[in-house]
């Protein structure tokens, strides 16, 4: 569909108000969160302390159901990022980089950037290590702090700092100031590029990438304090799922290799407790940053032409499920935060399934400009004029596993791949990426909503099962809305 062909159509199903003509080309404010699942108040949790982002969510669009396209960082950003799906681009794990097999990709950023846009990145927006964390086509400037976080910047207290290598503790509560860790640095660096964005007047696209609240949980005493433990719950379920597979649940030891974790066996409760309150601490965290980035957005006079999106790039265990961190195909791991703020628009909630990667194709249609090809997803601006419209049948995830060990390495020995419906959660694992069936998952959130309990061999579900088969198999293009 072509850009003139597509605004009628917007025009005719309701988005006229979110594209209305601007005087000027509108800005993009591009927040990625890492490790945020929706432990948000905008999203329900009533333990979470997140006014800012609640504030955000109160002029934008709260995408309930949106969801990664793999849980783990490497493979989830260069899917969003690029628009199109781990398959596509041969991102599977920590180490790829998705010019290996898509050389001419243009990025996200990179199309603004053709379009004529200042492109920046401040902070974790690619994935945050090595070459897979570098990506020169997409910026206009040299990105910032968008490597690992120094030893110095990962930890305060003078137990962990006094420690070797990456993994210490897996939290610190010091007494320090905000900008003590790298989050903090890159908020203040924000600031000053909307400073200087300002003054130029050039339209731009601002990438700015949060660490927190991935491991270790660190964050300033006072959002240590913003939580009373006790009134923390505990993860529910705690026991793997009844009947799953092996392969689903395996850890990936993430949070088992920190110093103050035990590597085999059950997490002592108290050490759960103190975790679960760490990751809250550390959204407070970031959402207190993210505040003071929306609120220079607004003194400098940029609100009004700028769009603003908001996203996690997975899910995250806290002990549900028996699980920790994400790197798996459950509902915690794939369902991720995304809220996106554009002008003029009325402010809403969308339960509609949506994937990450719809953010590319949403963000060129907000900004009116041209389409992108190869984009494996659809633009959202519909759904957010109307979100109570039909939209996709089924959001797509997948996962990789190496036979026997802990992690894979590329697309591993076997993939699982996962549909999420309105109703289900069906997982295939397959002997690589089209061998035989060798585990089934199925999970009905109507009646376990936790997803407790594989029923994929109960008989009353027979006939799900062999629906569900046929969707996965059709793919994400047979999922679009009509």
């Amino acid at each position: 569909m072509d850009c003139s062909t597509r605004r009628e159509f917007l025009t005719a199903c309701g988005a006229a108000p979110v594209l209305a003509a601007q005087r000027r080309r509108r800005n993009v404010l591009f927040i990625a969160v890492d490790d945020l699942r929706p432990a948000l108040g905008c999203y329900g949790d009533p333990t979470a302390r997140t006014p800012n982002i609640d504030r955000l969510a109160s002029r934008g669009t709260v995408f309930r159901r949106a969801y990664c396209q793999q849980a783990v960082c490497n493979p989830s950003r260069a899917s969003l990022l690029t628009g199109r799906r781990p398959d596509t681009i041969g991102v599977w794990d920590l180490e790829a980089h998705f010019r290996d097999a898509l050389p001419a990709a243009v990025t996200l950023p990179q199309h603004f950037k053709n379009n004529g846009y200042v492109t920046r990145g401040i902070g974790k927006i690619y994935h945050g290590n090595g070459r897979p964390s570098t990506d020169p086509p997409s910026w206009t400037d040299p990105p910032i702090y968008d490597q690992r976080t120094p030893g110095d910047r990962r930890y305060a207290s003078l137990q962990n700092l006094r420690g070797r290598g990456l993994k210490r503790d897996s939290f610190d509560d010091s007494d320090v100031a905000d900008d003590y860790y790298i989050d903090g640095l890159v908020c203040n660096e924000a600031v000053r590029a909307l400073d200087n964005l300002q003054r130029a007047g050039e339209p731009f696209f601002l990438g700015v990438g949060f660490r927190k609240p991935h491991l270790p949980f660190c964050a300033p005493k006072k959002y240590w304090d913003l939580y009373n433990p006790a009134a923390i719950p505990a993860p529910s379920p705690a026991a793997h799922p009844e009947g799953a597979p092996e392969v689903a649940v395996r850890t990936w030891n993430e949070l088992e290799t920190y110093r103050d974790v035990p590597l085999e066996g059950p997490i002592p409760e108290g050490k759960i407790k103190q975790l679960r309150h760490g990751y809250y601490a550390c959204v407070s965290y970031i959402d207190a940053l993210i505040g003071r980035v929306l609120t220079a957005l607004e003194q400098r006079g940029l609100s009004a032409d700028t769009v603003v999106a908001l996203w996690g790039d997975h899910g995250f265990h806290l002990g549900e499920q028996g699980l920790w961190t994400k790197s798996n195909n459950y509902e915690l791991a794939t369902r991720s935060p995304l809220i996106v703020s554009a002008p003029g628009q009325t402010a809403n909630a969308a339960d509609g399934l949506v994937e990450l990667v719809d953010v590319y194709p949403t963000l060129l249609e907000l900004c009116q400009l041209p389409a992108a090809e190869g984009l494996e997803g659809i633009s959202l601006a519909p759904l957010m004029s109307n979100p109570n419209r039909a939209w996709k049948k089924a959001a797509f995830s997948q996962f990789p596993r190496d036979r026997t060990g802990r992690r894979h390495r590329g697309a591993g020995d076997v993939m699982g791949y996962a549909l999420r419906t309105d109703r289900f959660r069906y997982v295939e694992w397959r002997e690589g990426r089209s061998g035989p069936v060798l585990a089934r998952e199925l999970y009905d959130h109507r009646a376990d909503p936790t997803e407790a309990r594989n029923v994929a061999d109960q008989a009353r579900y027979r006939g799900d099962l062999a629906g569900l088969e046929l969707q996965l198999a059709a793919g994400w293009r047979a999922a679009l809305p009509n």
